[in-house]
């Protein structure tokens, strides 16, 4: 039985796709807690608490890390669309470059945010 590989090209799209999918569901949490943290200083230090531990860091680097990853993905979208990259060989070599730099910025935000 032969295993199917993923191409990297598919992996970059359906990451694209999911990070889409999880910032529009983070939407309202991020709403609530910007209104509420502008709402008075008792809502400001309620949210700032709240922030405070690991499972909210946790929460915010995951968020901060789809947006990173969505906005990489995005460019390389926007950069298609205007005739560069299309070929095979430079997709690939597009793809593998938003995964690394996703992942480097996804690192990086964990650095900043613990």
């Amino acid at each position: 039985m032969a295993a199917f590989k993923w191409p990297i090209t598919a992996i970059s799209s359906i990451l694209h796709r999911v990070t889409g999918v999880l910032l529009f569901l983070a939407v309202p949490f991020c709403l609530w807690t910007l209104e509420r943290s502008l709402n008075s200083e008792a809502g400001f230090l309620q949210v700032k608490s709240m922030l405070s531990g690991d499972c909210a860091k946790f929460i915010t680097w995951f968020i901060l890390s789809s947006l990173t990853y969505h906005i990489i993905a995005g460019c390389k979208h926007l950069l298609m669309d205007v005739g560069i990259g299309e070929s095979l060989e430079s997709g690939v070599l597009a793809s593998k470059l938003v995964i690394i730099l996703g992942i480097l910025a996804a690192v990086g935000l964990g650095v900043w945010i613990w």
